[in-house]
């Protein structure tokens, strides 16, 4: 007979419930502010539904009416430092940390709604109406508010898909020598996504002083929770990573507190992450005014057992036992409350409310300019402004021979050690000798694990703790995807998250971060792993994108991208890594801005775009075909770095283009860029854009049939014949 053991976690698991003595022992100002900050909280979301009702709230308005302890009684215990990041039904999480910021241990009975209170309630109110003095300008809405100075990090319309960035702000928080803490708010729904899986895990494995809350309000949208899982338990989750865990019940808002207040104990003492879920119940539907029962999915009997435990009147009722407050002094509060709402509408709307059919609009002066629209979808690039120029072709200096991939590495080295803001994270980066390919050889052994951060395999983890990272601003993210496919795989991060976050909080946060990646087709890894991410970042707003050539060009750019406030795409090539090359001697410090491509051949018959080893593929090509084509390398492949100046005059010499890439033809960066050729240079091109691409489909493993998936030097010279022919000269 085999022996069985029962094993158990190492970690504790336990249920908290208040009693009536921790009432009693409870300090009267923090039931006091309990209370006020729920009666804010609940006629602010009244409030939204109201204007909703009359067609005032464009977009979607996700109360959390009956939810407010859960977030009341877990934030209202930090400091301003500590940070949160917010579910898409946000409003109470996001209140409860900014009325903490502007009145700590201030609010009162006597005085619940003092001024920079009502200025937050009227700000926080016109983000929700898109108006411009919104906390982003009105272009976050509902389920986008932040407040950094607050801590509030930004609440989040992606299911789960704040968490890593709250993990990334966690890290910020330990390596900069802090105690302060982040808590990452989600619901039952998010409990079960890739990306709060694989945060934990991460969390756990680094002791980031990070809080997972688990708001279970049974319900995602329609669905509830026992449908979806074994376990309802949901912090039972926390066990299997190593994180104490606690259940509270959510309706009671001291409850959650204590438990909160244990958790914090241990964070801010270098224990670790915890977790907390804390039983909620949404009163209403998942968007809108009406009840769950009104659509079928909830019975009324339900809905009356959680109502009548509505946590303003549990905490009204037990401050009522402890002789804090009175029925005239609970209804003086409502009334203060709901005061307030109503003079932050009257600020923002105009009309007559009791007419029969509400008439009531935003005030027209209020609205942001349309010309706001684009601003801020990145940085203007004046950060770069002191930094020294060069350009690699005109250096009179010396010279030395490096390898590609060496020079990678060197400016690397050089970057870090003269900031020591950047931090490196990735898969592998701090073994085997600098990565599978040696591109960050030496940093480990020089700068410790602290600053080159070998990471679990899970791309949407530490791409988002990444973005967290940089949102924090003390620190400079460069990530390492192995493979330009695994971008898939983070999808969430990279574009909604990381590419979207300074224009959607309004276009004034940095986001200094580097995503580095290698191209490697032609290696025989077949079709997750070969692809070109060029296309896709293009379109993709709020990127820049490098893709060099050369290794001169390589330290410059990286340089750059590295001193840039703007997430920033490197893309480097695996057939440029053992590559001889020549690099200014000494010189590890210029850039190569954006708006700088280079002419690598002078030519009059045609221009011909190209970049990473494609440009070398074309001279070899443009050399064997006798077509006298001008090639320009881009390097900077963005829309907002592009070198129109440079391109337009070849243009308008030629008027014919080819453009050059090795890639698929359905992800192709050429796509979009022929189109706007088209539209900005029509009258100077004597025929269509001409293109060289791969095939539609990705690389296989077989040689032969990558050969034919991919563009070489042989469709390169392919492509120069057909342009020249439609030129009718042989």
């Amino acid at each position: 007979m085999p022996q069985r053991r029962t094993l158990k976690t190492g970690v504790p698991w336990v249920q908290l419930t208040s009693s009536k003595e921790d009432w009693r022992r409870a300090d009267p100002a923090l039931l006091v502010g309990m209370l006020v900050q729920l009666h804010l909280i609940r006629a602010f979301e009244e409030t939204v539904l109201k204007l909703a009702a009359e067609n005032l709230v464009h977009g979607p308005a996700h109360a959390s009416i009956g939810q407010e302890a859960g977030a009341v009684g877990s934030i209202i215990g930090l400091r301003s430092a500590d940070g949160i990041a917010g579910s898409h039904r946000g409003h109470h999480q996001f209140l409860a940390k900014a009325l903490g910021h502007v009145s700590p241990g201030h609010l009162s009975l006597e005085r619940p709604v003092a001024a920079a209170t009502q200025q937050l309630l009227q700000r926080t109110l016109a983000e929700i109406l898109g108006l411009a003095q919104g906390f982003s300008g009105g272009r976050g809405g509902s389920m986008h508010l932040q407040w950094l100075e607050a801590g509030a990090l930004g609440t989040n319309a992606i299911v789960g898909g704040g968490v890593p960035f709250a993990a990334g702000n966690a890290w910020a928080q330990k390596h900069a020598g802090t105690s302060d803490v982040t808590i990452a708010y989600f619901g039952d729904g998010s409990a079960q996504i890739g990306s709060v899986l694989e945060t934990l895990n991460l969390a756990a494995a680094w002791k980031l002083p990070l809080c997972f809350f688990i708001e279970n309000n049974l319900y995602a949208v329609s669905t509830r929770v026992e449908e979806v899982v074994a376990d309802n338990r949901l912090s039972v989750r926390g066990q299997g990573f190593g994180i104490p865990s606690w259940k509270v019940d959510g309706m009671d808002p001291l409850a959650v507190h204590m438990a909160t207040q244990e958790a914090l104990e241990l964070m801010r003492g270098g224990g670790g992450p915890t977790l907390i879920e804390a039983d909620v119940y949404r009163f209403l539907h998942q968007n809108g005014p009406y009840p769950g029962s009104a659509f079928g999915y909830r019975t009324k009997e339900e809905e009356a057992q959680w109502r009548a435990r509505d946590p303003l009147e549990r905490t009204a009722s037990e401050l009522k036992a402890l002789r804090l407050l009175d029925d005239s002094r609970e209804l003086s509060l409502r009334e203060a409350a709901q005061q307030a709402m109503d003079e932050a509408v009257a600020a923002l709307v105009e009309g007559n409310p009791d007419a029969p059919s509400p008439t009531r609009h935003i005030k027209a002066e209020l609205w942001p300019d349309p010309g706001f629209v684009d601003v801020g979808i990145r940085s203007t690039g004046a950060e770069l402004e002191p930094l020294p120029r060069l350009e690699p072709a005109a250096h009179a200096g010396q010279w030395q021979q490096l390898r590609f991939v060496d020079a990678v590495a060197a400016v690397m080295d050089r970057r870090m050690d003269q900031d020591p803001r950047i931090v490196v994270l990735g898969e592998d980066v701090h073994r085997l000798g600098g990565g599978t390919n040696g591109a960050t050889k030496g940093l480990f052994e020089k700068y410790g694990p602290d600053r080159v951060i070998g990471t679990p395999i899970s791309e949407n983890a530490f791409a988002g703790v990444g973005g967290g990272i940089a949102l924090d601003r003390r620190f400079r993210p460069v990530v390492e995807f192995m493979y330009p496919d695994f971008m898939w795989v983070a999808a969430d991060q990279v574009f909604n998250q990381i590419g979207k976050a300074r224009h959607m909080f309004g276009g004034t946060n940095a986001m200094p971060f580097v995503l580095r990646t290698k191209v490697a087709m032609g290696s025989g890894y077949g079709s997750q792993h070969l692809m070109d991410p060029a296309g896709l970042f293009a379109t993709s707003p709020g990127w820049r994108i490098v893709a060099p050539s050369t290794a001169a060009d390589y330290i410059g750019l990286m340089n750059a991208a590295l001193a840039l406030d703007d997430p920033v795409l490197v893309i480097e090539h695996i057939d440029l890594y053992q590559i001889e090359d020549l690099v200014p001697l000494g010189e590890l410090d210029y850039i190569i801005p954006p708006g700088s491509a280079a002419v690598r051949r002078p030519g009059s018959d045609l221009t011909v775009l190209s970049y990473l080893s494609m440009v070398h593929r074309c001279l070899e090509a443009i050399g064997e075909s006798a077509v006298d084509a001008e090639l320009i390398d881009l390097r900077w492949l963005d829309r907002a770095s592009f070198d129109w100046e440079t391109v337009g005059e070849s243009i308008r010499k030629t008027n014919a283009v080819l453009i050059v890439e090795q890639g698929a033809r359905g992800t192709s960066y050429g796509s979009w860029l022929a189109d706007e050729i088209q539209r900005r240079f029509f009258d100077w091109l004597d025929q269509p854009v001409e293109r060289v691409t791969g095939g539609e489909a990705s690389p296989s493993i077989s040689k032969v049939l990558e050969r034919a998936a991919i563009a070489g030097k042989q469709e390169v010279i392919a492509g120069l014949l057909r342009a020249r022919a439609a030129m009718g000269s042989h």
